[in-house]
């Protein structure tokens, strides 16, 4: 379960990177296509730590922290979203998946 879980979570950062590559080179494409590529690329990285935790606090801890993350990045697709920045279709696609994709 572990591992199906990490994999899902780089194939979703993937695909964050994907998407984000796309956006224009202005001020609002540039800022909040950073915001969304350090939250959307973190959600796994903290997951995958979080799975070599050294306790079960830390690991509680770490899985927080992937949580928190996996909320931001919902808000950046959702500005993303309504301000039709980048792909609709990426965007749609990428907002589709967090329940499926990080569910703790």
């Amino acid at each position: 379960m572990k591992t199906e879980l990490e994999e899902r979570t780089r194939k979703f950062a993937a695909q964050v990177v994907k998407t984000v590559a796309v956006f224009p080179k202005s001020s609002e494409g540039q800022i909040i296509g950073k915001q969304l590529l350090r939250s959307g690329t973190s959600i796994g990285a903290n997951y995958r730590e979080a799975n070599r935790a050294e306790s079960k606090n830390d690991f509680a801890h770490k899985v927080g922290v992937a949580e928190k993350e996996a909320a931001e990045t919902i808000y950046w697709l959702e500005i993303c979203r309504d301000t039709k920045l980048g792909s609709e279709k990426s965007v749609s696609s990428l907002l589709m998946k967090p329940a499926s994709c990080w569910r703790f």
